[in-house]
């Protein structure tokens, strides 16, 4: 291979697995060349990376040595891409009522969740966490596309049991923005005693949900370290979790709902 097909070979690999680890072996076998000419390859690399927006290729410390890409969206993007964001959710037909907004079509699309995701990976990034987790239905796609970015397993806690699951734990949480108990469980062989998860969910008006999360991970003896939110409402401004971050929030004291986008993003 020429120089420049390593280069995009390369570019591939690394930027279809972000935040994984590759040493320069792995390459310079996979090419059949020398770890001097895949170190120049990389500079290659990097500067197309960089220079693209797609984020930065990262030198793994130790013996081995090595590399990651770290996807890491320009700021003059992502805030283009979130203004898009908050125009299709400002949209008036997309009120349904109670506070709450359409959004169906939103979560599902890969190209909008996308940039949410990259939004809670630069967020989360330094967490050291050891998964992404999140409860059925709208946020498992943006909770998948971040535990992607961060090279994460994703958990998902099932409204109910079944029977693929084996052994499960389950428990009764309080969704405050129905006024009803809802349950979820999980496989017990899906969080390990000791490890830290980040929560990504899509709404939040009072946080039963994201506080139902926190719950199933105590009875693992697992930790909560980050929260991530798409769309929160302003109101009611006591929620039953604490600290969480918002890549929206929705004022839905008004007539006609309101987005604003959280300045600590950008």
């Amino acid at each position: 291979m020429k120089r420049s097909e390593r280069a995009c070979a390369i570019t591939q690999i690394l930027t279809e697995h972000p935040n994984k680890d590759y040493s320069l072996g792995i390459f310079s076998e996979m090419f059949s060349c020398a770890k001097s000419s895949i170190s120049e390859d990389l500079h290659v690399v990097r500067s197309a990376v960089e220079a693209a927006g797609l984020g930065y290729i990262e030198t793994t410390a130790g013996a081995k040595g090595g590399v990651r890409f770290v996807p890491y969206a320009k700021d003059d993007n992502l805030r283009a891409d979130l203004e898009k964001l908050k125009t299709v959710l400002e949209e008036p037909d997309r009120e349904i009522g109670g506070g709450f907004l359409y959004t169906s079509d939103i979560m599902f699309n890969p190209d909008v969740i996308k940039v949410a995701a990259k939004v809670f990976a630069k967020k989360f990034a330094a967490l050291d966490a050891d998964f992404v987790v999140t409860v059925e239905t709208r946020g498992i796609g943006v909770a998948m596309l971040t535990a992607e970015l961060l090279n994460l397993p994703l958990v998902v806690l099932g409204r109910e049991t079944r029977v693929a699951d084996g052994s499960t734990v389950s428990i009764n949480y309080f969704a405050g923005s129905t006024d009803s108990i809802r349950k979820m469980s999980v496989s017990k062989r899906a969080i390990k005693a000791g490890q830290k998860g980040i929560i990504i969910d899509d709404f939040m008006r009072q946080g039963g949900s994201v506080t139902g999360i926190q719950h199933m991970l105590s009875e693992f003896d697992a930790s909560v370290c980050g929260v991530g939110v798409v769309i929160v409402t302003a109101k009611p401004v006591d929620k039953k979790v604490g600290d969480y971050f918002p890549i929206m929030i929705l004022d839905n004291t008004q007539e006609q709902h309101k987005l604003k986008i959280n300045p600590e993003i950008i």
